[in-house]
């Protein structure tokens, strides 16, 4: 079992009161809030934890400018975290962090920090849905949602400098497992054999590396759509959403923040155990996304809003 997700993701961030106001609007939970930290949690516990980007104490970036420092994966146990040490003990970055936590630098510089897991899982019960002979809502209308709730933090994805060795590094010293792969270009990886699709995805992007985006999950695409038509009428710009990615079956809505590169609300993905077989796609935007909204949803009149995708980023 060893590793069973992200615990936490730190962010380093050039406005902190920003920073606060979208989280507030995110819809995560404020544990804690002083001038050079904060500190907002998911459903289950997962943490969000934001420092001034300056900050001394701070990991190094992998890129310039607002973007995610560190990120801490939790394990069951104590015994289960030893599994994942006992390997990582070998990795020359190996370190006990100020804080006690232990940690290694992987491939591309991004710190990853490890601990027994402080969260709760929980059980959510999305909203059925009706087809014919199959009534799984009778008498009861489906949910229209005025706020999002992110249940936790499914995925980190990132841009690799040295794909080869990022994908070795989280396969090999972590015990990831691969669910999909574009060979030589992209690969999604859980980190339990029976899990969500993925809580990692590396993207090849030599030279060049960084943080494409990280994930909250939520319920469900009702929850995922009146969160994200709540972050479009407090005033966040939609990189592209909402839309369905074909590969992992999940709903998204990607949207521009001041934390790091977008954040996502997203909701459905496959789950996998020892049966699942994984499989090798060609890196295209259509595989990215089986449909899309680019400019998403406008929150006064419930209508897509205009928009051309100049990301830059795949998606269109």
């Amino acid at each position: 079992m060893a590793l069973n997700g992200i615990d936490a993701v730190v962010f380093g961030v050039a406005d902190m009161a920003e920073a606060k106001r979208f989280l507030d609007d995110w819809g995560v939970a404020p544990v804690s809030a002083t001038a050079d930290k904060l500190v907002y949690a998911t459903r289950d516990g997962a943490q969000a934890i934001v420092r001034p980007m300056e900050a001394a104490d701070l990991p190094p970036p992998i890129e310039a400018g607002k973007t995610v420092r560190e990120v801490i994966w939790g394990a069951a146990s104590q015994a289960e975290l030893d599994k994942t040490l006992a390997t990582l003990k070998t990795v020359d970055s190996f370190r006990i962090g100020a804080d006690g936590l232990p940690r290694v630098t992987d491939p591309n510089g991004l710190s990853l920090a490890f601990r027994v897991s402080q969260r709760t899982p929980i059980k959510v019960e999305p909203t059925m849905p009706n087809a014919p002979g199959s009534h799984n809502r009778v008498n009861k209308r489906s949910p229209i949602h005025t706020q999002a709730h992110p249940i936790n933090i499914g995925h980190v994805v990132m841009f690799a400098n040295d794909f080869a060795a990022m994908r070795a590094f989280y396969t090999e010293k972590l015990g990831f497992s691969i669910s999909d792969e574009y060979p030589g270009h992209g690969v999604f990886m859980r980190c339990q054999k029976i899990g969500d699709h993925h809580n990692c995805f590396v993207l090849n992007r030599p030279g060049k590396p960084g943080i494409n985006h990280v994930a909250f999950t939520v319920a469900d695409i009702h929850e995922l759509i009146g969160g994200g038509i709540a972050m479009a009428k407090k005033g966040w710009k939609t990189e592209i959403g909402p839309g369905r990615h074909p590969i992992s079956s999940a709903y998204f809505w990607y949207f521009e923040n001041p934390l790091a590169a977008p954040l996502e609300y997203y909701a459905d993905e496959d789950f996998c155990d020892e049966g699942w077989q994984p499989s090798t796609f060609e890196r295209k935007p259509e595989l990215f996304a089986e449909w899309a909204i680019v400019g998403g949803i406008d929150g006064a009149t419930r209508r897509q809003a205009s928009g051309v995708d100049k990301s830059g980023r795949g998606h269109a």
